[in-house]
Parts: C-alpha cells; structure tokens; sequence
C-alpha cells in the first residue's frame, strides 16, 4: 500500500486495521512499516492511503476514503 505524505522516501507499508470511533465518526488507517527494516506502528486517515501501483509511473487510483473497498495487499 501507499500513504501519501509521510515525507519517506523509501518507506513501506502493511495493512493493519480500519478503525473508526462509534462515539465521534473519525476512522483512521493503523499500519505497520517505515524505512527498511522498520516494524513502526503508524496511523493515517483514509484519504492518505491508497493501493500498491503496479508501476512506479502508473496513475494513481483513489484513496481509500474514495473507494472504501479498495484491496491493500
């Protein structure tokens, strides 16, 4: 997966969770990842996580605020 604005150039990202707060709506991304190496533990909102690019030039698709369903593999 991505996450856009992170100001990591080489990092990398897992899935961990899609959480969302019944009592206040706010919902966010947990992942795991960084720089290589890495294992930190991090949180996004939605519009900042998008699925893997199959090329390193190819369009970026929609964010998962946009399509909900989106796999982050």
């Amino acid at each position: 997966m991505e996450v856009e604005g992170t100001r990591l150039r080489s990092a990398t990202w897992s899935f961990v969770a899609h959480v969302q707060n019944t009592a206040t709506g706010d919902e966010w991304i947990e992942v795991v990842g960084g720089r290589p190496g890495d294992r930190n533990v991090r949180s996004f909102r939605p519009d900042q996580v998008y699925p893997p690019r199959a090329a390193r030039k190819a369009a970026r698709g929609p964010s998962l605020a946009e399509a909900p369903q989106l796999p982050l593999g």
